[in-house]
């Protein structure tokens, strides 16, 4: 379905989600007691319970958020002054204290715990741009990351997303206040995209964060086999040989990548891993794992940006190293044994 126009976005879809997370706050024991009833008929704990509270969080959350977005919009002259240096910083504030709330609530209705082993100290330390590369696999691993940058290391993410996130009100309000790039291919097809992350990742601050997924999506079994066709129909045989080695991520695009390497010379660059979520693939494997009682493990690796290859060539043939080096931890910690 395609993207309805923004102003439909801003006066019915915002509007629409306040009123529902309004009318389900009021009829909420009536909903709560129907899933009670139902549990003894669903296989696990409170399975529908469950699913009826996480649900019902990310409602409220999402107009809550809305509401403390609009506040913002009518503090900065409605509107007029919400890309000045304070409202931005305002606005990163407000999706760091919204996230610590999405993940406290994660740990305590879904047991969901996040584990950061072996971070190297530049992660955590602000004095140049990042640009961080991770691999997509499993639901919100995106907010994982973005919590993390936010609210652990105190980064400034500039993230390049599909478009189609957009159907989200509070990510849409609050992601296109901030410099971020929804991305959907143009009449110049990947060209488009690629020049759009050349001109997001420009002008990078000492605290900024540009975000990358080079996978371009989810990781499956489907996609990885179709990413290994495509690299063969462009005639690269030996990527497509490297790719079918690689069993637990997707052959990485190195177009964004070489795109924002240009646009930020003095970029360092970071590569995350995480694994907990991989087997959670379809909404049927979501709801068979609840309540999940899972364990994150996360793992950044910060590279120097006098270690970057400065050819174009040899930059992918990095970016396939490390991607390699990736496959071979999440191999090892994906049963939940932590390794280096």
């Amino acid at each position: 379905m395609p993207l309805p126009p923004r102003w439909v976005r801003r006066l019915l879809l915002a509007p629409g989600v306040v009123l529902l997370a309004a009318a389900l706050l009021t009829t909420l024991p009536v909903w709560a007691l129907l899933a009670l009833a139902g549990s003894p008929l669903v296989p696990g704990r409170l399975r529908p319970l469950r699913l009826l509270w996480i649900g019902a969080v990310y409602l409220v959350w999402d107009a809550a958020a809305l509401l403390a977005l609009f506040a913002l919009w009518v503090a900065s002259g409605f509107g007029t002054r919400k890309r000045s240096p304070a409202f931005q910083r305002a606005h990163y504030r407000l999706a760091g204290w919204f996230l610590r709330v999405l993940f406290w609530q994660a740990r305590w209705t879904l047991r969901l715990r996040i584990d950061v082993i072996g971070a190297d100290p530049d992660t955590a330390l602000p004095g140049r741009p990042e640009l961080v590369l991770c691999r997509h696999a499993g639901p919100g691993d995106s907010f994982i990351l973005i919590h993390a940058l936010v609210n652990w290391f105190h980064r400034e993410p500039r993230i390049v997303l599909k478009e189609s996130l957009q159907w989200d009100p509070a990510i849409d309000v609050m992601l296109n206040r901030l410099p971020n790039r929804f991305i959907a291919p143009g009449p110049d097809g990947r060209e488009s995209v690629i020049a759009q992350i050349g001109h997001l990742a420009s002008d990078l601050d000492d605290d900024d964060a540009f975000v990358i997924f080079p996978e371009g999506g989810n990781f499956t079994p489907r996609r990885r086999l179709r990413a290994i066709a495509r690299l063969r129909a462009l005639g690269l045989e030996r990527m497509a040989r490297r790719a079918e080695r690689m069993q637990h991520v997707l052959a990485p695009q190195p177009g964004g990548l070489l795109a924002a390497l240009d646009a930020a010379p003095d970029a360092g660059v970071i590569f995350v891993a995480h694994t907990g979520l991989d087997r959670m693939l379809t909404v049927t494997d979501v709801w068979r794992e609840l309540p999940m009682d899972k364990r994150i493990v996360m793992r950044f690796w910060s590279v120097p940006p006098e270690e970057v290859p400065a050819d174009r060539q040899k930059r992918i043939e990095w970016l396939f190293d490390w991607w390699t080096r990736i496959d071979e931890w999440i191999a090892a910690n994906r049963d939940g044994v932590a390794t280096r």
